[in-house]
């Protein structure tokens, strides 16, 4: 019997029949590179061999009445695979817009609480998908938020795919025994037990966020930053409303090349600024499409691992969140990204000195659940302004293909949850030499997202334009640019840099550019 955290609590928590809290993954399977004999039973033969890798596969939640405690982990007394694995077939024609359809609804379905809180669905009848052979294969994937992370879900799909077309073998004692349904007494008794090495910890919190103050306050007499949006200073937008169970599901695949080209041209920036920066961009042009752009830029709530080394592999969140201003008042591309720059430069700073992850850890647990249920029955959510406008999460991936049971993984795709007052969530996932964006919403808040998708699309074209301008003044042309010696390019771009150098330095610290 294992207790859940205060933030994975929380996800069980906020969790409605129009809100699952479980993220999730979209993964294409090229038949040409599959084995014969691939197929629903070599899947389910394959899932059921990986098993015994984590114990997230077979543990399920026990809830108390009240919610006196937090609910309970424990090794499922009744567990059966095949309830996790069901069979579908994509509606013909067989393309990426009815797969990501199928998906879209599997996705808006919740999982089953009296069971471990997974499901892996696997999905065949693909024949139309550019770039992928007819008769392909999908597995869409469903992991409860209380039970993992981003990071931990990706370490959790590592433990079912492999890195060859050979499957490894796995050499691994199963250990695990069922447990009986714990009583009452004995949850509260595990509860209150906590008591006093909780209030150990409360006080280390406090010297912990009181040293991370200092630190933050002696920095900012020395570097200038400009601190992040205040929670609740996000304009309204149509992002922030009701949602209901019908999902909306699209992604792109953007080579992950042209990120680093950015970052090469601009070394001071990162991959995720430049991430940010075209996401900023698609959500300026979609909103501007419905003549529904605020005059105040949108604030992006960007979860942070705080996962240590020695957490790897160890289930559960390990988050914490920054606020970032994302300009989206800003047209140029270029001038935005650099603002975006500035703007995460002082909100990492901000949030390593407050660790929300550990904050939640403190709330009792019938304070929160009860909280969680008010805030969305009263629509406490439409009379104030939002927190944050959207979620943006990036989660690193391997950068070489990987295989399910001798499959070649072709897309990924990636969900999070969305709940009222957040109807949109991004999700970018770097995979072998890719990196897909993905957006979640429903169908009364964005219809559309394909036109989203190819919006943050066209923002990184306009991005790769700009530093182009830049690198080449006006009125040279691409062939005289490769006929400069050395020397001068060297110079123009020396110059160049400089220029922006001393924009970052306003932007650093909130002055106008």
């Amino acid at each position: 019997m294992r207790p859940l955290s205060g933030l994975d609590a929380a996800f069980i928590y906020l969790e409605s029949s129009r809100a699952p809290m479980h993220i999730g993954g979209l993964y294409v399977l090229d038949a040409a590179d599959a084995p014969r004999s691939f197929g629903y039973d070599a899947f389910r033969r394959h899932i059921e061999s990986r098993i015994p890798l984590s114990r997230v596969f077979r543990e399920r939640l026990i809830e108390t009445p009240l919610s006196v405690t937090h609910p309970y982990w424990i090794n499922d007394p009744e567990f059966e695979l095949d309830f996790h694995l069901p069979h579908m077939a994509v509606p013909r024609p067989g393309g990426l817009r009815e797969l990501k359809e199928l998906a879209a609804k599997i996705f808006g379905r919740p999982l089953n609480r009296s069971r471990p809180l997974w499901e892996i669905t696997f999905v065949d009848g693909l024949d139309e998908v550019p770039g992928v052979s007819p008769g392909s294969f999908a597995v869409v994937t469903k992991i409860h938020h209380a039970a993992v992370d981003g990071g931990s879900g990706a370490e959790l799909m590592g433990a079912l795919l492999d890195t060859t077309e050979k499957p490894r073998k796995i050499d691994v004692k199963d250990t695990w025994e069922p447990e009986s349904l714990p009583g009452l007494g004995k949850m509260i008794g595990g509860a209150y037990g906590r008591l006093l090495p909780k209030s150990l910890e409360l006080g280390k919190l406090v010297a912990e966020v009181g040293g991370g103050l200092g630190r933050l306050y002696g920095m900012k007499r020395t570097v200038p930053l400009k601190p992040p949006p205040r929670l609740m200073s996000a304009p309204r937008t149509l992002f922030n409303a009701k949602v209901s169970p019908h999902r909306t599901f699209w992604g792109v695949n953007i080579d992950f090349e042209r990120f680093r080209n950015v970052k090469a041209a601009l070394p001071e920036v990162t991959v995720n600024d430049v991430v940010l920066s075209i996401c900023a961009g698609g959500l300026r042009k979609y909103l501007l499409s419905r003549d529904a752009l605020p005059a105040d830029p949108l604030v992006a709530m960007a979860p942070v691992s705080v996962r240590r080394k020695e957490q790897k592999g160890q289930m559960g969140n390990q988050v914490s969140a920054m606020l970032v201003d994302l300009d989206t008042n800003q047209e140029d591309a270029l001038r935005r990204l650099l603002r975006i720059h500035a703007n995460t430069l002082g909100s990492k700073t901000y949030s390593k000195a407050l660790p929300a992850n550990r904050i939640a850890e403190f709330i009792p647990s019938e304070t929160a659940a009860l909280a969680a249920r008010l805030y969305s029955m009263t629509r406490l959510g439409d009379r104030h302004r939002p927190f944050f406008n959207l979620v943006i999460t990036n989660v690193p991936g391997p950068p070489v293909p990987l295989y399910m049971a001798g499959a070649r993984i072709d897309h990924t795709f990636s969900t999070a949850p969305i709940l009222d007052g957040l109807g949109l969530i991004i999700v970018i996932f770097s995979y072998a030499g890719r990196l897909s964006i993905t957006l979640t919403s429903c169908r009364e808040i964005v219809p559309d997202p394909e036109q989203l998708a190819d919006y943050i699309a066209e923002s990184m074209d306009e991005l790769e334009e700009d530093i182009y301008q830049m690198m080449h003044p006006e009125g040279e042309t691409e062939d005289e640019a490769e006929a400069l010696p050395p020397s001068e390019v060297a110079v123009k771009l020396d110059t160049a840099m400089d220029e922006l150098e001393q924009v970052l330095i306003r932007l650093r610290s909130g002055g106008a550019s």
